[in-house]
C-alpha cells in the first residue's frame, strides 16, 4: 500500500483511486495533506512516469490553504470513490462547485454511524467498512484519542450545497445507546462529531425477541389525555400502548421500530428517519381547508413533517419535526403536503429538545418520556414521566391490577370491600339501628351497622371495617344507641354492605346517575359496577361507564326503580369483580391510594358443584391476587 501505486492521474486530468477496496487486503487510506504532497512532488517532476500524467510541464494540480483544505486547480478532480479513501480534510474542485468535507467521529471503536442529508439516509456508508484484519468498523480510526473514524463526505455538487451543508449523524445499534449530533452547515476542513456509543442497559433482549413486543400507536396527532387522573387532558402528539409488556419492554420495541435497517414508519417516515418534534411554531390564518392529523409540510426554505396540530380547521399551534432546509421563520405560509391546507407563521417558533430514542429514557423500571409523548393513562405507573406539548410534566397514579384466579366459566365471582357478618342474641332494648355505630366489649373496638336481620331477641348483623380496636369474638358485649346483645357465633369475613350510601331516592323508569352521600374512594375503577339495596331487600348490580368523584356521581345503565324503590340512605358498594367469568381468570384496574382489602366469594351450583369459596385479598402498591380453592359439592 502506497499512495503513489493507489491513485493515478489520467491524461483528462482525472484522479482516480485504483487500489484495493475496502475491506479488501492493502486498502489505502490518505490524509489530504498527504494526497496533496503526493501531487505536489509528481508536479515538479522533470517527465510523466508510470501511470501518472504530471510532470514541470504541466498546470499545478493543487493548492494548500491549511494542512486540512486543499483546492484542485485547473481541471484535476476526483470522483465519489477516489474521495473515499481520503480523509482529515476537505477537497474543493471546478472552482468550488464540488466540495467534499472532513467528518471526524468522536465515539468508542466500533460506532456504526448513520448519516442523514438532505432529508434521507446517505445509502454509501463507506466510513463504516471494516479495515483488513480487523474486527470492528471504522475507516481511520484513532483509537488512542477517542476517535471512531474519520473520512470526507460530499457536501456541494454542481454549485449547490446539499440541503446547505446539514448533516445529523446518528447512531441507532442494537444494544447500544441512540445518539446524533446536528451539523449545521459544514466547514472546510475537519468537522468534528461527537456521539454516544456505550452499552445501554436497559435494552439486552435480542431483537427478535422485541420485535414481537406490543407498542402500538393509537393516535398519531393531537391528543387529549388525562395521565395524572385529575379529570383533566393534557395534550400530547402521540398515543400509545404497551398491552401486558413491562414498560422497559414497552421502550425496547420503540428502539427495535426505530433501529438502524428498520422498515417500520412513524408519522408517515422511516423508523430510522423518525426523530420526534423539533419546532413548536404558532400559526393563523388557516385558508378553508382542513389539515390532516399529520402529514409533510413545506414552506419557501424547508420542509419538514407536521406531527400534530391543535385544531385541524382553525390550527394556531403546529408541531414538526424539521425534515431539510430550516424552520420557518414570521409570515412565512406553511403548505400541507397531503391536504393542501395553508396557513402562516405567527412570530413565535420554538426549537424542542430531543430524545434518543424518540419515546424518552428507561430506566428499567419507568420511562422519563420525551416532549410531547404519551402512552394511555392506564398503561403508565406512578413512576412515569409524561411531559405535554406545553412542556409540564406529569405523572400518572399507581395503576394497578387484582385478579382471581382458579375459575371456571361457569362460576359466579364477587368481589366487594371487606366487612364482617356474625350472629346475635339476648338483645335488649333496643331495636339496633342500620349505619349507628356499634361498641364492642371483650375485645374492645367500635364500627359501623352495615346490614341487619332483627328476629326479635336475636338475629344477623353486618358491619362494616372496625373504625377502633378489633374484630369482636364470642360472647362479646354489642352496645348501639338504644340497645344491646352479645355475638353468639364465629365472626366471619364478608361484604361491607354499606360501604356508601343513596344521597336521595331511586324511584323512576329511566334511572341513569346514582348519587352517594361519602366521597367515592380514589381507588374506584374508572368503569365496573356497584350493588344498591332496595326496599325488597335485595342487593341489584348496576354496571356504570363513569364516576365522578368530586361530584360522587355513578353514571349507571338505565334502569327502572319504579317498581322497587331504593330508599334515601340505602346500602351501596362497589362490586370491584361481579360476573360469570369468560375464561379461568377475572380480574379488574383500579388506581392504587391505600391497601384495601377486599372480600371474594366464588360459587358454583351447576353440573359441577362446588362448596362456597370465601377468602380475602390485599390490593396493595404492587396490586394483588386470589385463586379459588375448588372442593366438590357433588
Amino acid at each position: 500500500m502506497a499512495i503513489n501505486t493507489d491513485f493515478e492521474i489520467q491524461t483528462d486530468k482525472d484522479i482516480r483511486y485504483i487500489g484495493a477496496a475496502h475491506g479488501a487486503t492493502g486498502a489505502g487510506y490518505y490524509t489530504v495533506l498527504a494526497f496533496h504532497e503526493w501531487l505536489r512532488n509528481l508536479a515538479d517532476d522533470a517527465q510523466s512516469a508510470t501511470d501518472d500524467y504530471m510532470d514541470i510541464t504541466r498546470a499545478t494540480p493543487s493548492d494548500k490553504s491549511y494542512e486540512t483544505i486543499v483546492t484542485l486547480l485547473n481541471g484535476y478532480n476526483i470522483d465519489q470513490s477516489t474521495s473515499e479513501h481520503l480523509y482529515q480534510g476537505s477537497i474543493i474542485q471546478a472552482g468550488a462547485d464540488d466540495i467534499w468535507d472532513g467528518i471526524q467521529i468522536i465515539a468508542a471503536v466500533g460506532c456504526h454511524v448513520e448519516i442523514v442529508q438532505s432529508g434521507a439516509i446517505v445509502a454509501n456508508d463507506f466510513w463504516n467498512s471494516t479495515p483488513f484484519g480487523e474486527s470492528t468498523e471504522g475507516l481511520n480510526r484513532d483509537v488512542p484519542n477517542g476517535i471512531a473514524c474519520r473520512f470526507m463526505l460530499k457536501v456541494k455538487t454542481a454549485g449547490t450545497d446539499l440541503d446547505g451543508r446539514r448533516l445529523i449523524c446518528q447512531t441507532r445499534e442494537w444494544y447500544k445507546t441512540y445518539s446524533e449530533f446536528k451539523v449545521n452547515g459544514t466547514g472546510r476542513g475537519v468537522n468534528v462529531v461527537p456521539l454516544t456509543y456505550t452499552a445501554d442497559l436497559n435494552n439486552t433482549h435480542d431483537s427478535g425477541t422485541a420485535s414481537g413486543y406490543t407498542g402500538t400507536l393509537v393516535t398519531a396527532g393531537y391528543v387529549g389525555i388525562d395521565v395524572n387522573n385529575d379529570a383533566v387532558n393534557e395534550y400530547y402528539y402521540c398515543k400509545w400502548t404497551r398491552g401486558s409488556n413491562t414498560i422497559n419492554e414497552f421502550y425496547e420495541k420503540l428502539k427495535y421500530i426505530t433501529r438502524r435497517g428498520t422498515s417500520e414508519t412513524l408519522f408517515g417516515l422511516n423508523g430510522e428517519l423518525f426523530r420526534g418534534i423539533t419546532h413548536e411554531i404558532d400559526v393563523d390564518n388557516q385558508g378553508a381547508t382542513d389539515f390532516s392529523a399529520f402529514e409533510p409540510v413545506s414552506w419557501t426554505g424547508g420542509a419538514g413533517q407536521m406531527l400534530a396540530v391543535n385544531d385541524v380547521n382553525a390550527a394556531t399551534k403546529m408541531w414538526i419535526q424539521l425534515l431539510s432546509g430550516v424552520a420557518p421563520t414570521d409570515g412565512l405560509q406553511i403548505l400541507g403536503g397531503t391536504s393542501g391546507a395553508t396557513c402562516d407563521v405567527n412570530v413565535t417558533i420554538l426549537e424542542r429538545s430531543l430524545s434518543f430514542p424518540f419515546c424518552g429514557v428507561s430506566t428499567g423500571t419507568a420511562l422519563i418520556g420525551s416532549y410531547g409523548f404519551c402512552l394511555q393513562a392506564t398503561d403508565l405507573g406512578s413512576a412515569d414521566k409524561m411531559f405535554d406539548l406545553i412542556g409540564d410534566m406529569y405523572q400518572s397514579p399507581n395503576y394497578v391490577n387484582f385478579t382471581v384466579g382458579g375459575l371456571t366459566t361457569t362460576d359466579y365471582v364477587i368481589v366487594g370491600p371487606r366487612g364482617y357478618r356474625f350472629a346475635y342474641d339476648t338483645e335488649a332494648g333496643g331495636p339496633f339501628v342500620v349505619g349507628e355505630t356499634l361498641t364492642f366489649v371483650t375485645p374492645s373496638g367500635t364500627t359501623v351497622l352495615a346490614d341487619l336481620l332483627d328476629l326479635g331477641a336475636y338475629g344477623f348483623m353486618n358491619i362494616g371495617p372496625m373504625l377502633t380496636g378489633v374484630v369482636p369474638q364470642i360472647s362479646s358485649t354489642i352496645a348501639g344507641a338504644s340497645a344491646t346483645a352479645s355475638v353468639s357465633s364465629v365472626v366471619s369475613n364478608d361484604i361491607d354492605l354499606r360501604q356508601l350510601t343513596l344521597n336521595g331516592a331511586l324511584s323512576g323508569v329511566a334511572v341513569t346517575s346514582v348519587v352517594v352521600n361519602e366521597v367515592i374512594p380514589a381507588d374506584t375503577p374508572a368503569t365496573g359496577t356497584i350493588r344498591i339495596k332496595r326496599t325488597s331487600g335485595k342487593y341489584t348490580r348496576h354496571p356504570y361507564s363513569a364516576r365522578n368523584i368530586p361530584t360522587k356521581t355513578f353514571t349507571i345503565t338505565s334502569h327502572d326503580f319504579s317498581g322497587d324503590t331504593a330508599p334515601n340512605g340505602s346500602q351501596t358498594f362497589i362490586s370491584y369483580i361481579d360476573t360469570t367469568p369468560a375464561d379461568d381468570d377475572e380480574g379488574f384496574v383500579s388506581i392504587y391510594s391505600a391497601e384495601r382489602t377486599l372480600f371474594i366469594k366464588v360459587r358454583n351450583g351447576g353440573a359441577t358443584p362446588i362448596k362456597t369459596f370465601e377468602t380475602t385479598g390485599a390490593l396493595g402498591a404492587a396490586g394483588g391476587s386470589s385463586t379459588a380453592v375448588r372442593t366438590s359439592d357433588a
